[in-house]
């Protein structure tokens, strides 16, 4: 195809934060030495009245979760062409030993990987890596990679796990080399009963915990070390961006905060942001402190924390057609390599 009927090609409407349910995964862990504590955590920092709710709404949309006839024509009502579909963050199950880890890690690509070859042309998908066992990660990257999919999805730590943690040194360059996407989306706060009311432990836990894991990324020369690294941040990256005027600072007054070789609000042109922010003026902030280049739409389908009108969200932001444009699709085309 030259380049004159290239330019020709409608550009496509992606949602880069979209997710789906994988009952074999959780098939695998049922029973398993570790489960019952899992949640017996999961209870205490989410709190009962939560658990009941978010129970409830899982329950009820389920088939959006899991069909993808459903899914599609879901996507055809919210003005979406292509998703990015990643497994429930609920399937991490960080808690597992290597090789129960690794055979969940194994199933959620293969799901993933099955679900979107049901609609090839408008479904693409990340897979998992165990961020508890580093030794693990760079085979099941390329595991998922093999697969067709676009990366994996990561939460914000593991068990005694942070980002900055050297361990993951090897993952971070397989990545990088690979062209790999890493999806940033967290999965619980180390807040715990602090947040057990009000759905606190989603509504502020997510965020904080976005901006903890940047963070480790940013300070401890992560970015630096590896300069092609493709890292995704769900939830316009919580509360980092629009509030790295004191991380600037503080690199700048504190010699143990130094170990990025610039300031901390530089990295923000190395990380992609979705746009799941909800109002026009938090997603103008955004795009103010990253880019326009840097934004990626995401709906976090079909969850209640998610919006089921991003592309009217972005529209609503009142941006030139331009950088609507790049938001919409085409800067997740050129990320995701669509």
């Amino acid at each position: 195809m030259n380049t004159a009927s290239l330019n020709t090609v409608p550009m496509r409407t992606v949602d880069a934060h979209a997710h789906v349910i994988l009952p074999q995964v959780e098939q695998a862990v049922a029973g398993q030495p570790g489960l019952q504590e899992h949640r017996e955590l999961d209870a205490r920092r989410n709190g009962p009245e939560s658990l009941a709710v978010s129970g409830r709404m899982v329950g009820e949309r389920i088939a959006r979760l899991t069909q993808v006839p459903v899914r599609l024509a879901d996507m055809d009502a919210a003005g979406v062409d292509v998703q990015i579909v990643s497994p429930s963050p609920s399937h991490y199950h960080y808690w597992a030993g290597e090789d129960l880890a690794e055979r969940v890690c194994r199933l959620a690509g293969e799901g993933v990987a099955e679900h979107c070859a049901q609609a090839p042309d408008r479904l693409y998908g990340l897979g998992l890596v165990p961020l508890r066992h580093p030794s693990l990660m760079v085979e099941l990257l390329d595991h998922a990679l093999g697969l067709g999919l676009k990366g994996v999805e990561i939460s914000s730590h593991a068990p005694g796990r942070e980002l900055s943690d050297p361990a993951y040194e090897e993952f971070w360059a397989r990545a990088a080399e690979s062209g790999a996407v890493v999806f940033l989306h967290p999965f619980g706060c180390t807040l715990d009963e602090r947040l057990d009311r009000f759905y606190l432990s989603n509504i502020v836990g997510q965020p904080v915990e976005n901006a903890v894991a940047l963070s480790h990324l940013i300070f401890s020369g992560v970015l630096d070390r590896h300069p092609g690294l493709k890292v995704l941040a769900a939830h316009g990256g919580g509360y980092l961006p629009t509030y790295l005027g004191r991380a600037d600072h503080g690199r700048r007054v504190r010699p143990e905060a130094r170990g990025c070789a610039a300031p901390p609000s530089a990295y923000l042109e190395r990380i992609w942001f979705d746009s799941l922010v909800y109002e026009p003026g938090a997603l103008r902030a955004l795009v103010g402190a990253a880019g326009a280049s840097r934004v990626v739409l995401g709906s976090d389908y079909p969850f209640d924390m998610g919006v089921e009108d991003p592309v009217d969200r972005l529209r609503a932001a009142g941006f030139d057609r331009e950088t609507r444009d790049a938001i919409r699709g085409g800067n997740a085309a050129a990320l995701f390599d669509l």
